[in-house]
């Protein structure tokens, strides 16, 4: 392929591997499953390590097929540098271990995901100060900064109540205040928007979910965009400044985050990931469109009190998404008039599966309250705006009529 050609999102994806050469000629780069990696040369071998050229040293710092999958979410989210985890979570966790000390404090939206609402407050007990406020109007995230902030951080579209943050807005005030802007893009991904062209240094994938698919590989990534200049950020250990300031921030990260803590992604997890990547848009189209069916549906049915979706004009975010995204998202959720037993209509479902998992192929269906966000207490939920009656729905890829049919067939046993 032409190097100096752009190409579009997929046909990019697609031919990543090959534009880099591949071993005997694959069209996929193979699964290196070797932890360590030996030189002929022992003077090279304390190079790699030190960091003067390019190499591979041990299997928890990353293997060339775990390197093929960073260069393919670098080139979705146009980054200057992409690390993977074993987890989003664990992409996440790498932020907390190696960016804040005790003392460091956080603006945090406060809709988000509960393990990630989890890890903050495991980091409020450890003397970080975290902020949790409404995202969706940058005034709250502006009342919130204090001059020991260090990072401000959000979700794209929040899981499970869909609000969106006042992205773009955040942005430009982290850019006037020297703050690291923090996305995790998981539920939009890539394709729909990319958060650096609202000013994220760091953006945030759960691998697992759209860019893979198809639910059989964990895995997380963090991208560097190149939009934030780390000479402005305080906690960068001397080691780390000997490369272009441009990479101080990953150089610290790829240490402290991934060597020590050692959250790393497997050779075949990333390959997984990687085949799933090449299929991205071709899904997120067909989940998308089926997510706005099943919403427009639920919002006309007499026995759902109200549905959350960024793509319908009812939607307090709606302007904003559709400013932003290139559509809504797989992602919408939605509660039952009082006296209906959720249970029983989730029984009904014969196509949407009872299952905590999100971007799948396939429709899964859970009710929040009484499973992924039963350990907060009722008090956080209702201060998340999240009832207890929501249902959340991961849209797949199955025939819009089914989906639709399945639906509307357990509606009518309410």
């Amino acid at each position: 392929m032409n190097d100096k050609k752009n190409y579009g999102f997929t046909t990019t994806i697609l031919h990543s591997d090959r534009r880099k050469g591949i071993e005997h000629g694959s069209l996929h780069k193979p699964m290196h499953t070797s932890v360590a990696f030996g030189y002929s040369d022992a003077r090279q071998l304390a190079s790699v390590f030190q960091g003067k050229e390019p190499g591979f040293r041990y299997g928890r710092q990353g293997n060339p097929t775990v390197s093929a999958l960073e260069e393919k979410v670098n080139q979705m989210e146009q980054g200057v540098g992409t690390l993977c985890f074993a987890t989003g979570m664990g992409a996440i966790g790498a932020v907390f271990q190696s960016l804040l000390r005790a003392g460091s404090h956080v603006v945090s939206s406060a809709y988000l995901f509960g393990n990630t609402n989890s890890l903050w407050q495991t980091a409020a007990g450890q003397g970080i100060d975290v902020a949790f406020v409404d995202a969706t109007d940058v005034a709250h995230v502006a009342a919130a900064i204090t001059p020991q902030t260090r990072i401000v951080f959000v979700e794209t579209i929040a899981n499970p109540r869909t609000q969106v943050a006042d992205l773009k807005r955040i942005g430009e005030l982290c850019k006037e205040r020297g703050l690291l802007y923090i996305v995790d893009n998981t539920m939009t991904s890539p394709y729909l928007f990319r958060p650096k062209l609202v000013g994220a240094g760091l953006v945030i994938n759960a691998l697992t979910k759209s860019i893979g698919g198809h639910g059989n590989a964990l895995g997380g990534s963090l991208t560097d965009t190149g939009a934030y200049d780390w000479t402005r950020y305080p906690h960068i250990a001397d080691n780390y400044k000997k490369a272009a300031p441009a990479q101080w921030g990953l150089a610290q990260i790829r240490a402290k985050g991934l060597r020590d803590f050692g959250a790393s992604l497997g050779p075949e997890a990333a390959h997984h990931i990687a085949v799933g990547a090449e299929t991205l848009a071709l899904r997120t189209v067909r989940t998308n469109s089926n997510a706005l069916a099943l919403a427009r549906l639920l919002e006309a049915d007499e026995r759902v009190a109200a549905v959350h979706y960024p793509g319908l004009a009812s939607h307090p975010q709606h302007a904003i998404s559709s400013e932003l995204f290139r559509s809504f998202g797989f992602l919408l959720s939605f509660e039952l008039k009082e006296g209906i037993d959720c249970f029983d209509f989730l029984n009904r479902l014969t196509v949407a599966i009872p299952a905590s998992n999100l971007g799948d192929n396939r429709t899964l269906i859970i009710p929040v309250a009484h499973t992924i966000f039963y350990e907060m207490g009722a008090e956080r939920r209702a201060s998340m705006g999240i009832a207890e009656s929501l249902i959340r729905v991961s849209v797949g890829i199955e025939d819009e009529d089914d989906l639709l049919d399945d639906f509307a067939t357990a509606l009518e046993g309410c």
